[in-house]
């Protein structure tokens, strides 16, 4: 069985048809040109009219090389923005772990230490070594709600100005990432895709995927080191009228080899993680998917 050290050391809509048709007059998406139906908004900023909390969840399966799952982990955490000062805060972050591929998972054991973390919204210091001081070195899964929410913002939020419909934007390639506590990441392509329209939430929304293959990953946390390769993917829902996400998934693959404290011989490595980022009054309402 893998080691279940590995949850403490890895990194980290349905395809349709489209049809250029006019919206009806209900719609609630910020005007679009009846020349160019398929424009996005240009040079409109997110519109916070205060506070939002998000549900996001994380799961993460370890498997052997065969995809037979030995291990899991759900990570769960609420993610508000919209705060005075233009800040953002975590709350409830929790991870519950179970071994084999169907139990259920038991109860969440709360991060205290994330409990009120707030930060400006779409900071940089988040990848500076000082942003996670008050973390333990092993808080991985933690810091990457952090990473990955807001890549998922970033991703969603600021290129509206640059994509077009179907037309894939490359926004960055070869590009090393130092991620403070955990290793070093390097994105060899990261393309952004405008694919659609779609209503979530009762938004009229823009459909963007993203993707990146054949990333080189290097981790050493804890005297556990990985070489591997991440692909990740994913689709983000974005209100036209207020650029607010208002739904996300992330699916990523991390493959390679891992050494544990002690052994000289590397073992396969595995995990798969999926996640969902979504407005927590959608899903109380029986909005999540």
């Amino acid at each position: 069985m893998i080691d279940r050290m590995i949850l403490h050391s890895v990194l980290l809509c349905a395809t349709f048809g489209l049809t250029v048709q006019p919206l009806p007059a209900q719609s609630t998406s910020a005007p679009i040109s009846a020349v160019h139906p398929w424009d996005l908004p240009r040079g409109t900023a997110v519109k916070d009219a205060g506070p939002r909390t998000y549900r996001f969840t994380v799961d993460y399966d370890t498997a052997s090389r065969t995809g037979e799952v030995v291990h899991r982990q759900r990570v769960t955490g609420d993610y508000t923005r919209g705060l005075a000062n233009g800040e953002v805060e975590w709350k409830n972050v929790g991870i519950a772990e179970v071994d084999g591929a169907t139990a259920a998972f038991p109860a969440a054991q709360k991060r205290d230490f994330m409990e009120g973390f707030h930060y400006p919204v779409g900071s940089p210091d988040t990848l500076k070594p000082d942003f996670f001081k008050s973390f333990p070195p092993a808080a991985v899964e933690e810091r990457n709600l952090i990473w990955d929410t807001g890549m998922i913002e970033t991703f969603g939020q600021n290129y509206f100005d640059q994509l077009k419909l179907n037309v894939p934007f490359h926004s960055s390639a070869n590009q090393d990432i130092d991620m403070p506590g955990v290793g070093t990441f390097h994105s060899r392509d990261m393309v952004l895709e405008w694919v659609g329209r779609s209503e979530r939430n009762g938004q009229d929304c823009a459909l963007i995927d993203y993707r990146a293959f054949f990333n080189p990953l290097e981790i050493a946390s804890g005297g556990v080191t990985i070489q591997g390769r991440s692909d990740f993917w994913g689709e983000i829902w974005v209100s036209l009228a207020t650029k607010q996400i208002e739904y996300a998934t992330l699916y990523e693959e991390v493959s390679g080899e891992m050494k544990l404290p002690g052994q000289d011989t590397a073992q396969p490595l595995s995990v798969f993680r999926f996640g969902a980022l979504e407005p927590l009054s959608a899903k109380n309402a029986g909005g999540a998917r």
